[in-house]
Order: C-alpha cells, then sequence, then structure tokens
C-alpha cells in the first residue's frame, strides 16, 4: 500500500503539532501548519506528482506561519497576566488585627483573611489602624501605615 502525497504531508502536518504540545514555543506548530497546507496543495493535479515543488510550498508557507506564530508569540508573551495567590495582595487594604511591634511580626486582616505582617520601616503600628501590603516575605507580608 503506498500513500498518497497529500496524506504523508497531513500525517507530517499532525506531528509537528503534537510535537508543539511539548514543546510551545510557537516553532512546530508554524511547520505543522505549513505541511498541511502543503497537504492541501498536493492534492492539485499539477503539484501531485512533482516533490520539488511541494517542498517549496512546505517551505514557503512555514516561514509565512512562522512570522505570524511569531507575532503572536510576542503578544501573548509580552502580558504575564496579573499576579495570583499571596502575590495578589500586593497593594491590597487592610487592617490591624494583633499589633505590629517595632522590629516585631503582628497580624493583619486583608480581605477576610488574616495573615501575619511585618511594618516596612520597622516601625510600630497600632491595633485597628489601615495599612497597605508592599511586598511579600515568604508567608508574612509587608506593610506600611496609611
Amino acid at each position: 500500500m503506498t500513500l498518497s502525497p497529500w496524506s504523508v504531508w497531513m500525517m507530517i502536518g499532525i506531528g509537528f503539532i503534537i510535537i508543539e504540545i511539548f514543546d510551545p514555543a510557537f516553532f512546530f506548530v508554524s511547520l505543522g501548519i505549513g505541511a498541511i497546507l502543503t497537504g492541501l496543495i498536493s492534492v492539485i493535479p499539477a503539484v501531485q506528482g512533482s516533490i520539488p515543488i511541494q517542498i517549496f510550498c512546505f517551505a514557503l508557507l512555514s516561514f509565512v506561519a512562522f512570522l505570524f506564530m511569531r507575532k503572536l508569540g510576542k503578544k501573548v508573551l509580552m502580558n504575564p497576566g496579573s499576579d495570583t495567590n499571596v502575590y495578589a495582595l500586593k497593594g491590597k487594604n487592610g487592617f490591624v488585627t494583633k499589633e505590629i511591634p517595632v522590629e516585631g511580626k503582628g497580624y493583619v486582616k486583608i480581605g477576610g483573611e488574616e495573615w501575619a505582617a511585618v511594618e516596612e520601616n520597622q516601625q510600630a503600628v497600632e491595633l485597628g489602624e489601615k495599612v497597605i501590603v508592599t511586598g511579600i516575605d515568604g508567608n508574612k507580608v509587608i506593610v506600611q501605615k496609611i
């Protein structure tokens, strides 16, 4: 059983796209798109028997797909998204639930959760005072009096 050129190109294209799943660099997907489009072009009778034309089409279409994927990749990678988990607390306001002594640790309530806290400038903060989170240090928040 011999395979037709379009089916070979389709298998190659699907293989490259599967590889892209494990290596998300936007490179193999370009080759996959180029191979799949070459498979569609190789159905045309004039191109069907000409391997050099198919290879040229594959190279050209892969290059064009790479340019578009590169642009898309830059756009996606330049937007890192918002902070998550404990880092999302940075910039949030809260209030002191257990006094923060000079160069010591106290507790603050931020959005319904209580966190161990230290004052950014190593100053005392009294019970009930409003604070803003300026940073994270392990499992403690670094706060500053508002």
